[in-house]
């Protein structure tokens, strides 16, 4: 999990949105659009992160469509600490 995290965050270009991403799923579920609204981010731009997240066992879903609820997976929820690691090293400069 930690090389996983290491790639999906600090590896590529949509690192730090699906961070974001990852800290809010921490407090509750959430679904595409209301990630959106929180995040401040295009719909389309969410949908394609939890599409990556989700492909990695990162989050999992309940639910089909548009009102599909996105949860940390529980994979991610024993890995937390290390997702917090990982994010005060390369993220926290763009909170």
């Amino acid at each position: 999990m930690e090389r996983v995290l290491w790639w999906l965050i600090a590896g590529t270009k949509g690192g730090v949105n699906r961070a974001r991403m990852i800290d809010a799923l921490r407090d509750r579920p959430y679904n595409a659009n209301q990630l959106s609204e929180v995040l401040e981010l295009d719909y389309k731009t969410v949908r394609y992160h939890l599409k990556v997240l989700s492909k990695n066992s990162v989050v999992t879903a309940t639910g089909n469509g548009y009102g599909a609820m996105y949860f940390l997976s529980p994979v991610m929820e024993e890995n937390y600490a290390l997702f917090e690691e990982i994010w005060e090293k390369i993220g926290n400069k763009f909170k």
